[in-house]
């Protein structure tokens, strides 16, 4: 298992690397990893993710209790310790605000159409998470809703949240709903988009099975919801 500063020098580079992107700006996202069974290390609030340091990196118990840190942590740290409460397999998350996906979550419109295998795979389907007022208990009681069968979540006029086994697997999810966004985008523009069709949606899903990749992709018409 990777030292806690490794952990935190992660924590510093997926952060550079959502700022760079420009899946956020000024110091809005945040970041979180789980470290054991009662404590995770997170990103601290009011500080651009594009210039943290590994000593910025807040250590809090499952329950939101501060145990290291000079800093505060984000105020929707509630969001993430729901989820690892929820979700013991996650270790990871991350929310950003990817532009061309938040967009998708603005317009009310999830990304759940089966138009990419490589999607299908890693992704199976981002639904949307009703609105909540940030910082509030709300987005997390819709974000559970979801949980069960996602690790990708556009939240309504907010922004998307993405979980992994580490902090990379959840940015590279990240990654992958903001192309899965642009590339349903342009393919509205040139007339539409084509879906897989239903047979070869579930050889994908066999692939998933193989892979170790829960979930189904519920814009599948032909396809078992299990």
């Amino acid at each position: 298992m990777s030292s806690e500063y490794r952990i935190k020098q992660d924590l510093v580079e997926v952060g550079r690397r959502i700022y760079d992107r420009g899946f956020v700006a000024a110091n809005d996202g945040n970041i979180s990893v789980r470290i054991g069974d009662n404590k995770v290390l997170t990103t601290p609030t009011g500080v651009s993710k594009g210039f943290m340091t590994p000593e910025m990196i807040i250590k809090v118990t499952l329950d939101g209790h501060k145990l290291d840190g000079a800093l505060n942590p984000s105020s929707e740290l509630g969001m993430h310790l729901d989820i690892y409460k929820h979700r013991p397999d996650i270790r990871a998350v991350l929310h950003a605000h990817p532009p061309t996906a938040t967009a998708f979550a603005v317009a009310g419109i999830p990304l759940d159409r089966p138009i990419l295998p490589e999607i299908v795979i890693t992704l199976g389907a981002v639904p949307i998470a009703k609105y909540g007022t940030p910082a509030t208990e709300e987005i997390p009681l819709h974000v559970r809703q979801h949980l069960e069968k996602h690790d990708a979540v556009l939240l309504e006029n907010h922004g998307a949240l993405t979980m992994g086994t580490d902090v990379y697997s959840a940015l590279y999810k990240m990654e992958n709903i903001e192309h899965y966004a642009k590339v349903s985008l342009i393919a509205w523009q040139l007339g539409g988009e084509r879906e897989l069709p239903p047979g070869e949606v579930e050889r994908l899903f066999q692939l998933r099975a193989k892979l170790g990749i829960g979930g189904r992709h519920p814009g599948c018409a032909g396809c078992d919801k299990s």
